[in-house]
């Protein structure tokens, strides 16, 4: 039997190795390589063509969400699956956008994950019965979940500077880990402001660590 090429993503050491043995214990499956990075993700997803990648969205540098642009105009066949810690209510309609097919959290059983990995090797959309159910609801409605954090309005890239902003970084290190210029990081700052209707930089910075750390993984 031929084994299908799964590509790991994930700036833990630990959790690829985790990956790594479940998914080789699998008749059909088999991990081709792992990256901790943008850059040698993709890299690797040149060089090795994997079938699927599975991806987190922290990573060692660079944004996993822009990742997931970069390997979809990379390779538009290529099969993403998010396995994340992060709240999936944020941001599995984002990667979604981005173009992976399906959004798992890092806790669920093992026996999940590889149902979710075979679930989209099959052309499968994956998300948890909560999610899509919300997910469903609005675009029936046609209209925002009331209930959702007003942080859901924010852009990707803004969202993305808003973390690192909340994590204390300053504007140049943002720049810098964003690969985006200094001048682009403030108008991202001018926008969050307007659309969270927040009044300085200052409430800016002080929103912005209030919802890091109330979105730390428990």
């Amino acid at each position: 039997m031929t084994r299908t090429k799964v590509l790991l993503i994930d700036d833990h050491p630990l959790v690829r190795e985790w990956l790594s043995t479940l998914i080789n214990q699998q008749a059909d499956l088999s991990v081709c390589g792992e990256a901790e990075d943008a850059p040698h993700a993709l890299s690797l997803v040149a060089s090795l063509k994997p079938r699927l990648a599975i991806v987190d969205l922290s990573l060692k540098s660079g944004s996993g969400i822009q990742l997931i642009k970069d390997l979809k105009q990379l390779d538009p066949f290529l099969l993403i699956l998010v396995l994340s810690m992060h709240d999936e209510s944020l941001y599995a309609e984002r990667v979604l956008r981005a173009g992976a097919r399906g959004y798992v959290m890092k806790r669920e059983v093992t026996k999940k994950i590889i149902g979710a990995i075979r679930d989209v090797l099959r052309g499968e959309i994956v998300l948890s019965e909560k999610l899509a159910t919300t997910m469903l609801g609005k675009l029936l409605q046609g209209q925002a979940d009331s209930t959702l954090s007003p942080v859901t309005i924010l852009g990707d890239r803004e969202l993305e500077v808003f973390q690192l902003l909340g994590r204390g970084w300053e504007t140049r290190r943002i720049s810098e880990e964003l690969h985006i210029s200094i001048k682009t990081v403030q108008a991202h700052c001018a926008r969050i402001k307007e659309k969270l209707n927040l009044k300085s930089a200052t409430e800016l910075l002080r929103e912005a660590i209030r919802w890091e750390e109330s979105h730390l993984p428990r």
